[in-house]
């Protein structure tokens, strides 16, 4: 199944390429594939320039939506007033469109790095709460009985030695959705404001009606998502080898 996807892909490509070619489609409007080839393959240092600071945005703000989600969902387990005052805040912050707010992010911090990282921090935050916030309390009561039996009552050791790894495999799951909702903050801050970037590279793009050129970052953007979300995956399989080994199990049935 695994040797498919690639197949598919080529062949969606090959029927876009004689779809737009066939019907005579300006190249203002759909290019085909094979003319954003040529323009990656015309200036890539400077494609690479630019997804690389759009990556290094994504990762640190990818890396702070992970340290404060799951500090955030750890206090909300442990702590019922927290959870009472720290959960409607998390929703209604999720609520909130980030075009909207990213603006104010710009005005507060420059048009530098840190507004990027703290958008993708924003946007990717809230499934790695939610999702810890359940994977934490999931834990069958009779694992937390005998936990209590051998480490005693207090609540931090069952946390960390129960609680916490149980919450692993969870964890993981929804660092792979917050890594690409990180790249999509990392963008719409450099579509308010930036002088590097994918989304600035988009933008002038878009000014100039160059259609090309904006293709070629969307196809740098898809691949670049599509990198970080493997990486995550990497890290779940060497970190977690019996997670791995247990789905493939799970799949071979």
């Amino acid at each position: 199944m695994r040797a498919l996807a690639p197949g598919a892909g080529l062949l969606a490509l090959a029927a876009w390429e004689v779809a737009v070619r066939a019907l005579g489609v300006p190249l203002y409007l759909l290019p085909p594939p094979s003319a954003v080839a040529v323009a990656l393959a015309a200036e890539p240092v400077m494609f690479l320039h630019h997804a690389v600071y759009t990556a290094q945005a994504t990762l640190a703000g990818f890396a702070l939506a992970v340290a404060l989600g799951v500090a955030a969902a750890i206090l909300i387990v442990q702590f019922s007033p927290v959870e009472r005052t720290l959960y409607p805040f998390l929703v209604t912050l999720n609520s909130i469109p980030k075009v909207a707010v990213a603006p104010l992010f710009i005005v507060w911090m420059g048009t530098g790095l840190e507004p990027k990282v703290s958008i993708a921090a924003m946007i990717a935050i809230f499934p790695i709460v939610i999702d810890m916030v359940h994977a934490l309390r999931s834990v069958d009561p009779d694992m937390i009985d005998l936990g209590r039996s051998v480490c005693g009552p207090k609540g931090m050791k069952i946390l960390w030695r129960i609680r916490f790894p149980h919450s692993l495999p969870t964890l993981f799951a929804s660092m792979k959705v917050a890594i690409s909702l990180a790249l999509i903050g990392a963008v719409v801050g450099e579509f308010v404001a930036a002088k590097r970037g994918l989304g600035y590279l988009i933008l002038m793009a878009q000014g100039q009606f160059d259609v090309v050129r904006m293709f070629a970052a969307i196809a740098v953007l898809c691949a670049a998502g599509l990198a970080l979300f493997y990486l995550v995956g990497l890290a779940e399989r060497l970190l977690l080898p019996w997670q791995t080994a247990r789905r493939a199990a799970s799949a071979g049935h």
